[in-house]
């Protein structure tokens, strides 16, 4: 070893065992919780929100220095936004020497983010406008967390959510000097998030996983995979926060999700067996659910193949109409509505009475399912099913900004495309009507006599074709 090697080895050593002897020292005589006020004021005066610290604080200085703050509180509006179990805060040991602070890694274990929607329509984590001027900037080399908790609550209008056993892992986090209002347009990251579950009133999804980047205020989710009702999804999401209002789009496939699963809530006993695949293309724009309703569009499809309705024989019900009156074909509608509305549109009338039956069963070999969304309203391209004898298709509108059905017609016809018998839903979601050409009756009963019978009108001639889609007569599977 040359004398100028030795030289620097022993003044490193002794640099080590100095800052050792220096951070037993502080360790030993500095208690930092008499700064807990001190460091609560200053975080509350730069994020313009309450800032506490209900346990202790701690120091470490290996493998560098980090502050330890226990039980840590934010909150603004009064509600609850951010909570830790503890929060280990990474602080540059040279940049203090130079009397300044700067983060370079921030560990959170345990926290809950609750992001509420107050009933005058301002969400809990903008500012009140009680501080003035612009917010300081942030810089993190690497930010992460562990069993963390992420919820969404609206109370007026009821759309909750809750995604539950989430880590994430941020290489970059950079926040510049920004007025209040301003933060998506200022944040810039990179990170990686893995969460356990995703849960709604009515609907569960499980392994969340997605990359999210972006700066200057649009950020790309992509790729976003989940597991929901027994198939895989995957897809992206971009988030634009360049303009006034807020933009996304949507493109996510579901592949091979069973059929029962989703369609459990509406029977619990005999619900479908078999699969199928749903995809969404969707744009929307706003700062509420109902501005981002109305500015829905895209295309959504549900299509599947081979799928058995145990308990009811759907050949045999159209058989024996003509003469019985007593089937009700808006209750085929079912499997339409599961692709772009799912359960949205059995507010005020059960479907499931078609999945109620308890005797024979039936087997839909194709069904089709494909919408046009135009301004929050659905428009069926494709939608039929069909059966081994027999073919349903529907027509309409589904009207989610008003929430209602916009003359929707189900209708059984023949190989030509021709109605047979046909059924038209019209009114809200939550107090639709059927329509029939002698009577005009609310759903209130279990079963609506049927329908308009036209075939006989045209005996052997021409008629006006209802369907053209892609679903092919039984005859022509063969």
């Amino acid at each position: 070893m040359t004398k100028t090697l030795k030289v620097i080895t022993y003044a490193a050593g002794a640099i080590i065992g100095l800052l050792v002897i220096v951070a037993l020292a502080l360790s030993l005589f500095l208690d930092i919780n008499t700064y807990k006020p001190r460091i609560e004021a200053a975080a509350s005066d730069a994020l313009g929100m309450e800032v506490s610290i209900g346990g202790r604080l701690g120091i470490g200085f290996f493998p560098g220095l980090q502050v330890t703050l226990e039980d840590l509180h934010i909150r603004n509006r009064g509600t609850e936004l951010v909570t830790a179990g503890k929060a280990r805060i990474g602080i540059d040991f040279l940049a203090l020497l130079n009397n300044s602070v700067r983060i370079g890694k921030v560990v959170l274990e345990r926290p809950s983010i609750t992001i509420e929607r107050g009933r005058d329509g301002r969400f809990n984590y903008e500012g009140t406008g009680a501080v003035r001027g612009p917010l300081p900037g942030l810089s993190l080399a690497k930010m992460s967390f562990s069993d963390g908790m992420f919820r969404y609550l609206d109370p007026q209008s009821g759309k909750d959510f809750e995604v539950a056993g989430c880590s994430l892992d941020a290489n970059r986090l950079q926040l510049a000097e920004r007025d209040r209002p301003g933060i998506m347009k200022s944040l810039s990251l990179s990170a990686e998030i893995v969460c356990d579950t995703v849960r709604t009133k009515e609907h569960a999804a499980s392994d969340l996983r997605f990359t999210v980047a972006g700066q200057h205020g649009i950020f790309d989710l992509n790729p976003l995979t989940m597991r929901a009702y027994d198939g895989q999804g995957s897809g992206n999401l971009r988030a634009d926060f360049t303009g006034a209002v807020p933009r996304y789009h949507l493109s996510y496939t579901l592949s091979q999700f069973h059929v029962d699963a989703f369609l459990k809530p509406l029977s619990p006993k005999n619900v479908p067996e078999g699969s199928a695949d749903f995809t969404a293309n969707l744009s929307m724009q706003g700062k509420t659910v109902k501005d981002m309703k109305q500015t829905l569009q895209g295309q959504v499809s549900l299509r599947g193949k081979n799928l058995i309705l145990n308990g009811r024989d759907l050949d045999r019900a159209f058989a024996r109409f003509e003469s019985t009156q007593t089937f009700n074909l808006v209750d085929v509608g079912a499997f339409f509505f599961a692709g772009p509305v799912g359960l949205v549109v059995t507010k005020g009338y059960s479907f499931s009475s078609i999945l109620q039956g308890s005797e024979g069963r039936s087997e839909i070999r194709t069904l089709v399912s494909d919408w046009e969304v135009e301004r929050g309203v659905a428009l069926s391209r494709d939608v039929a099913i069909a059966t081994a004898k027999n073919r349903v298709a529907l027509q309409g509108g589904l009207d989610f900004v008003n929430e209602r059905f916009d003359d929707v017609t189900v209708a059984l016809i023949d190989d030509k495309g021709c109605i047979r018998a046909q059924q038209t839903i019209h009114g809200a979601f939550n107090n639709p009507v059927v329509e029939n050409p002698s009577t005009l009756k609310a759903l209130t009963g279990p079963v609506v006599k049927l329908l308009k019978q036209v075939g006989s009108l045209f005996p052997g001639g021409e008629c006006e074709v209802f369907y053209a889609g892609s679903v092919v007569p039984p005859k022509q599977e063969r």
